[in-house]
């Protein structure tokens, strides 16, 4: 198999180089955070194991939101200006050009990072600084399963049910309609949001 060739973002051989991201890097970069908020759960806090899993599943539904949200109205979002535009390729558009480029696929570790700093904060704000420790363990979990979900879809054929469903969705999301099948790692809010179209072109089926 040929080595993908990857699409030049910028002449700047420094910058070029940020704007591919190993797979593993994600994990390695967000599971010592997750093990750290798991330690104060139990550890220093000593919540129950019945608030923590109550807020963990808060917390992993609440990601799913957000991917969402940030799917359908950031990564979409193409505004008028070159400026605009240009923002747009860099986060976004350049996945839809180019699917398969494995160097691509997760989110750079900055980016993710900065939104998860400032989504932490929020939540922290509404919630607490006690609550909002096993709440955001398991928002990181959600994050990760959309990153690696979507690795998944786009570099393996899946056997399992779940699996061909999620790949069929995201197929279509990027080969028939970009405004439908927005959630990567659930549908949930897309039929929540009327996001779901029952596509029956068997040319965009689980074989891309």
């Amino acid at each position: 198999m040929k080595p993908h060739k990857s699409i030049q973002v910028f002449k700047n051989p420094f910058l070029e180089k940020f704007t591919h991201i190993h797979p593993l890097t994600p994990l390695v970069a967000w599971a010592p955070i997750f093990c750290w908020f798991v330690w104060e759960t139990f550890g220093v806090l000593e919540l129950s194991p019945y608030v923590a899993g109550v807020l963990g599943v808060a917390g992993f539904l609440t990601w799913t939101f957000v991917e969402y949200v940030l799917h359908r109205f950031v990564f979409h979002f193409e505004g008028e200006s070159q400026l605009g535009k240009r923002l747009h390729f860099l986060l976004h558009g350049l996945h839809h050009i180019d699917p398969t480029d494995p160097t691509r696929l997760v989110l750079p570790p900055v980016m993710s990072m900065g939104f998860g700093y400032l989504l932490y904060c929020l939540f922290r704000l509404i919630l607490g600084p006690v609550w909002v420790t096993p709440f955001f363990a398991f928002f990181i979990i959600g994050y990760l399963c959309y990153d690696y979900i979507h690795f998944y879809v786009h570099h393996f054929n899946p056997t399992s049910k779940i699996g061909k469903y999620l790949k069929n969705g995201h197929m279509q999301h990027h080969y028939v309609n970009p405004n439908m099948r927005v959630g990567v790692s659930s549908p949930l809010w897309d039929y929540v949001f009327g996001t779901v179209e029952d596509v029956k072109d068997k040319e965009h089926t689980v074989s891309h």
